[in-house]
Parts: structure tokens; C-alpha cells; sequence
């Protein structure tokens, strides 16, 4: 099966607009193609890993990735899919947040001479000239157009600034600017990111007549995945500080039962053949395609040592073995004589981000310590126990050791 087709197996595709001119160009590894990042945190997230995982897919069959990272339209903030306003960034937190984006995407991708590369539209964008911009790109889009769009529908009831307003020409400049000057042919992005797509391929189709193709891929659990991920509470991150790879598995291993096979089909290098045949498993066998799926992706993200120990420790906590070394742990200094109150245990062990949040979890019942219920926000933490080390437990599935040092 050629690499275009293995795509469409595995969901991949969602809407193309030249099909087979894409067909052709992605099965003899013809493609030059981009997807872009807005660099809005110092971290990849899990609404970024099916991006990742394609741009692998098709580099690995002889197309060349262009990662574009959004230092420019992160000055201006895309509408797509949001309710408000993003707030903006300075330059430094810009340039940081793409160097560290860089750094993740190097376990997905090959860099280098001939294979992928890595540009911020900063470097073109912010030198643009606004009154050439609105002679020779903006007089290519239609109002009328631009305001069918449904990322833009979704933001006009609470206002829909100017500034927002020009996102999707924005968006469109970048491919024509690739194309132009890296051979770009070719661009990728999210079901919500369609007609931003398509303005870019109608603009280089205007401005210089020639062929230029638009693909989307649906994003994994688009609504859920891109959500979880960007949100900063509870976010599921790549960079191992801020989710460790033991927290990272055990997230692939709770996803709902109904979206297992489909994340498998989509995320994993697991072959097809074997894929279909695990359609055909048993429903009792639901936690071992869990683990499966949570062990390849660990594995791919942060490699084969910590994707084994963090699968012993998930066997240790939840198959009743008595190994929890490669638990998540806190190592506490400074530990008063009396002990640590159970807020400031949970705040520094990251369980809670504020003192306020703490005490809901414990008003809902939420933390055991060494498998005993905290009832009270009294509840103290003794010195010598710390110094053994605790297990501590946040709603059914989140475990953290905390141990002084």
C-alpha cells in the first residue's frame, strides 16, 4: 500500500482539493509540504502529536516537512476555533517557545541537508510594507468570502477584531512566501484551518498561475485533544517537566474505549494488517490494546527506557505489584520538624497549581495519603513518613510519591 493510501486507511484525510495531483505527488515523494505551529507555550502538546506523527509518516516515505513556526502570526493571534481573543507575546517568549518546540519535534523528524527544515514567517511578515500588502495580497480576497468562513462566524457574535480579521491573509502570505522561495508545493493543518488553507492555494493560483495543493488531516480528537492540550490546567504536554512520561502513559491508557482503536489506526506505526486484527479482538481485551497504545506512543516521545518504566510502574500500581520506583516523585527539602501541612504538600508536588485548587480536591474527597482519605485541609504530613516516602493519590487514576531528599 502506497503512502497516500495508507493515510486514507488510517483516517488520516479529511478533504483534499486536487486529489489526484496529492495521490500522485505524496506516493513518489514529491511533496515539499508544511504544517505550521503557533509557538504559544515553551511545549508541544498532545493536540500537536498527530501533526508530528504525519509529518514522520511522510518524510519516512521521501517527502521533504517544512516546519513553520508562527513567530509572526503569534503577534496577531488565529481566530480558529476560539471564543476570545488570544493575548499576545513579546519576541523573547516567541523565539524561546520555537526553540523549544525545535528540540521535540527532533525525535519525530530529521533535520539537516536535503531533509526537514524549520523557519518562523516572523522573518517575512513583520518586514512587510502594509500598503504593498494591500495592493498585491489583499486585493485577492473577497469580504464576502472571508466572512463565510467558519472560523470567523464562530468569533463574530463576541467581536471579531481587525487584527484577527487578517489571520487568514496572513495564513495564506506564508504559503505563497514558502512556495515561492523553498519550492514549498504542498500544505497540511487541522479540519478548522480549511479555509485559511484554501486562501493560500487560491492566492498562489492568482498571483502566479501555477499549481499549488491544499490537504487537511483531522487532528486527533479534534475537539478534545487540541483542548486538552492547550489548556494550562490539566494540559497534556511532551516536554517530560511538564508531564512526566509515567503521567504522559497513563493518559493514552484512560482514554475513553470508543476512541482506542481509532488513536491506534492514527497515531501508531503499528502495520495495518496487525491494526485490522485487532479490530477482531475480544471487548475483554480493551486494556491490553490501552497499554499497547499508551507504550508505543511513550515510547515514541520520550524512548524505550522510559516508556518501560513507566509501564512498570502502571503494572506496579494497578496489578498489584509493590514496585513504585518509577512512580513520579517529588524530592522535598526544608521539611519542618512538625511535618507539611497536606495544601503545601500538594502544591509542591504540582498535584495542585495554587493553595485555592488544593483545597477542593480535598473538599471533594479527591487525595489519600498512603491510601487514607484526606477529610481535613488540617491534615499534616509527619516528617518521618516523608522521610520513608508517601504515595499520594489524586482521584482514582494520578499517583505521586513525595520523599525528602
Amino acid at each position: 500500500m502506497k503512502i497516500f493510501e495508507e493515510l486514507k486507511a488510517r483516517g488520516l484525510i479529511a478533504q483534499v482539493t486536487d486529489e489526484e495531483e496529492i495521490k500522485d505527488l505524496i506516493d513518489r515523494g514529491g511533496a515539499r509540504f508544511y504544517i505550521g505551529f503557533d509557538p504559544t507555550a515553551d511545549s508541544l502538546h498532545v493536540g500537536h502529536f498527530m501533526a508530528l506523527c504525519l509529518m514522520k509518516r511522510l518524510q519516512m516515505a521521501g517527502n521533504r516537512p517544512i516546519v513553520l513556526v508562527g513567530g509572526g502570526t503569534a503577534h496577531i493571534g488565529d481566530p480558529s476555533g476560539r471564543t476570545d481573543m488570544r493575548s499576545m507575546m513579546t519576541p523573547e517568549t516567541i523565539q524561546h517557545n520555537s526553540e523549544c518546540f525545535k528540540k521535540q519535534m527532533e525525535r519525530f523528524i530529521e533535520f539537516g541537508e536535503g531533509k526537514a527544515i524549520m523557519v518562523n514567517n516572523a522573518d517575512w511578515l513583520l518586514k512587510l510594507n502594509y500598503v504593498d500588502v494591500l495592493r498585491d495580497v489583499g486585493a485577492c480576497f473577497s469580504v464576502n468570502n472571508m466572512l463565510r468562513a467558519e472560523c470567523y462566524k464562530q468569533r463574530m457574535e463576541k467581536g471579531l477584531s481587525f487584527l484577527e480579521f487578517n489571520y487568514m491573509i496572513m495564513q495564506s502570505y506564508d504559503f505563497y512566501y514558502l512556495h515561492q522561495h523553498y519550492g514549498c508545493n504542498m500544505q497540511f493543518g487541522g479540519d478548522d484551518q480549511w479555509s485559511n488553507m484554501l486562501g493560500g492555494t487560491d492566492l498562489i493560483r492568482r498571483k502566479t498561475g501555477d499549481d499549488a495543493y491544499a490537504m487537511t488531516i483531522t487532528l486527533l480528537l479534534n475537539s478534545e485533544g487540541k483542548k486538552m492540550g492547550k489548556t494550562a490546567k490539566g494540559a497534556v504536554w511532551l516536554d517530560p517537566a511538564k508531564t512526566t512520561p509515567f503521567e504522559f502513559y497513563q493518559y493514552w491508557r484512560n482514554i475513553d474505549d470508543a476512541d482506542v482503536m481509532k488513536c491506534i489506526r492514527m497515531l501508531t506505526f503499528i502495520p495495518l494488517a496487525e491494526i485490522d486484527e485487532m479490530e477482531n479482538w475480544a471487548p475483554e481485551r480493551i486494556n491490553e490494546k490501552k497499554a499497547l497504545l499508551a507504550y508505543d506512543l511513550t515510547k515514541l516521545v520520550h524512548g524505550e527506557d522510559e516508556a518501560n518504566k513507566a509501564r512498570d510502574a502502571a503494572l506496579a500500581l494497578f496489578a498489584g505489584g509493590g514496585d513504585d520506583s518509577n512512580m513520579p516523585t517529588t524530592e522535598l527539602t526544608d521539611v519542618p520538624d512538625a511535618g507539611l501541612g497536606i495544601i503545601d504538600l500538594l502544591v509542591s508536588c504540582k498535584l495542585a497549581p495554587s493553595r485555592g485548587e488544593a483545597r477542593r480536591l480535598i473538599a471533594q474527597g479527591g487525595i489519600t495519603v498512603d491510601e487514607v482519605k484526606v477529610e481535613s485541609i488540617e491534615f499534616t504530613v509527619t516528617k518521618d513518613a516523608l522521610t520513608s516516602g508517601v504515595k499520594i493519590r489524586k482521584g482514582k487514576k494520578v499517583y505521586h510519591r513525595a520523599i525528602i531528599k
